[in-house]
């Protein structure tokens, strides 16, 4: 499971099994867990935060959007 970024209390991250689906980050924070997708930033699904929790996550993916894509297909790569 790469990390990918810490931002306040958010822990940004994928999976390495996860090759199949489109590039993706999730976010956890405490028994929070996020899925944004990257092409383009839209919440996939989303257990417990709050709308202007997802609001700021939104806005932090979208800030690094093009490192996450470079992490993904960099550790995802066939």
């Amino acid at each position: 499971m790469p990390k990918l970024l810490n931002v306040g209390p958010f822990r940004f991250f994928f999976y390495s099994n996860e090759r199949g689906e489109a590039p993706h980050v999730h976010v956890a924070h405490e028994r929070k867990l996020a899925k944004f997708w990257l092409d383009p930033v839209e919440l996939a699904k989303s257990g417990r935060f709050a709308a202007h929790e997802l609001t700021r996550i939104e806005a932090i993916v979208s800030a690094h959007r093009e490192e996450f894509l470079e992490a993904w297909h960099e550790h995802l790569k066939d």
